[in-house]
């Protein structure tokens, strides 16, 4: 399949990418760690509220967890993320001076932080070439036939093979709005989808 087509499709489909507002990189790493199995509205929601009351690091470090779980509490976990909140917070000011590090392995070391999560941080709050892997990326490029793979690791490192690097940090935004709106889990709406044509799993 022709990388560059299917990426000119996806970009034409999307031109407004996919993006709730949250690209600093405090907001883009605590929103990405709240949207863990919990719909994109809900966390979009739950993150506004939660940034109008602590907005920095030092804020969410000294804020009660209990006020984080209200804060938040329409999403998935909650309870735990709160209190991942909270510690990642704590982290930031007094490791890192309140800063989000823009590297992988200083990233992967704060609670519930896994390379999904940190690479969406890296792309979208950084613009670094790095590239997510979700349900939907891993799910759409194993039914396209651009990979075929088990779990999402084997799924970043093999696309990264096969799309240029300038398309890397695209590739999550593009995909999830794809696999939201069109190319869903169960009763994928193929009928109208931009890329049935050079699909092999079309279901119709």
């Amino acid at each position: 399949m022709d990388t560059d087509e299917l990426m000119r499709r996806l970009f034409e489909l999307y031109p407004e990418g996919y993006d709730y507002g949250f690209n600093e990189p405090f907001s883009a790493l605590i929103s990405t760690v709240m949207s863990q199995r919990t719909r994109g509205d809900v966390t979009c929601n739950a993150a506004k509220r939660l940034f109008e009351s602590f907005s920095t690091p030092g804020e969410m470090a000294n804020a009660d967890v209990s006020e984080i779980e209200s804060l938040i509490k329409e999403v998935g976990f909650y309870r735990v993320k709160a209190g991942r909140i909270k510690e990642i917070s704590r982290i930031l000011v007094e490791k890192y001076n309140g800063r989000v590090p823009d590297d992988m392995e200083a990233l992967l070391e704060l609670p519930g932080v896994g390379r999904k999560t940190a690479n969406c941080v890296l792309a979208d709050a950084f613009l670094k070439d790095a590239l997510a892997v979700d349900t939907h990326v891993h799910r759409i490029s194993n039914r396209l036939g651009l990979i075929e793979t088990k779990i999402p690791e084997e799924t970043e490192t093999e696309l990264k093979k096969i799309f240029p690097q300038k398309y890397w940090r695209h590739i999550n935004l593009l995909l999830v709005k794809l696999g939201q709106n069109i190319c869903r889990p169960i009763s994928p709406r193929c009928e109208i989808c931009a890329l049935n044509d050079i699909c092999p799993k079309i279901i119709l």
